[in-house]
């Protein structure tokens, strides 16, 4: 979650603690403006075009006794906008999704562009094979396969229960 960073003057101390609820109280808001476009009071708010047009992917996440697979739906994203990068065990999907639309009528002229980034990231476990994996993109859904290192597709051992 973004913290709002102050300015201090010089010479005034820092606040002993934050307010516990602030943090509550602007995601409430921010998901109130999301559903009635506006905040909890009713204040209209500042219109968040580019929030409402670019927005994190949704990714679904699958694993069975081989691999990891992720699935992100990016639609109207071209695949040379996504880049995925792979550092200290984290994956990270980044990317950009730009849109423009020209309309020539007879008495107007409308032009609207919106650029706006994401970035989603995931920590793999130690089982992951980071060498072997792929990814392929392609009807706007972005699929990685991370498979899992040959030690850790073993069989698993049933341990029976007995009476001691």
């Amino acid at each position: 979650m973004a913290q709002d960073i102050k300015k201090q003057e010089a010479g005034t101390p820092a606040p002993l603690y934050r307010d516990p609820f602030s943090d509550m109280r602007s995601e409430m808001d921010r998901m109130f403006e999301g559903f009635l476009g506006r905040n909890l009071f009713g204040r209209s708010g500042l219109p968040r075009v580019a929030a409402s047009k670019i927005s994190v992917p949704d990714v679904d996440i699958r694993e069975n006794d081989k691999e990891i697979i992720f699935e992100a739906d990016m639609p109207g994203v071209d695949e040379k906008d996504v880049a995925i990068v792979l550092r200290d065990g984290v994956l990270s999907l980044k990317g950009e999704k730009k849109s423009e639309r020209d309309e020539k009528r007879d008495t107007y002229h409308l032009v609207e562009r919106s650029y706006g980034s994401f970035e989603r990231s995931f920590e793999l476990p130690d089982t992951a094979d980071e060498d072997r994996i792929k990814a392929n993109f392609e009807k706007g859904v972005l699929r990685i396969v991370v498979p899992k290192k040959p030690e850790a597709v073993k069989a698993a051992k049933t341990i029976p229960i007995g009476k001691n």
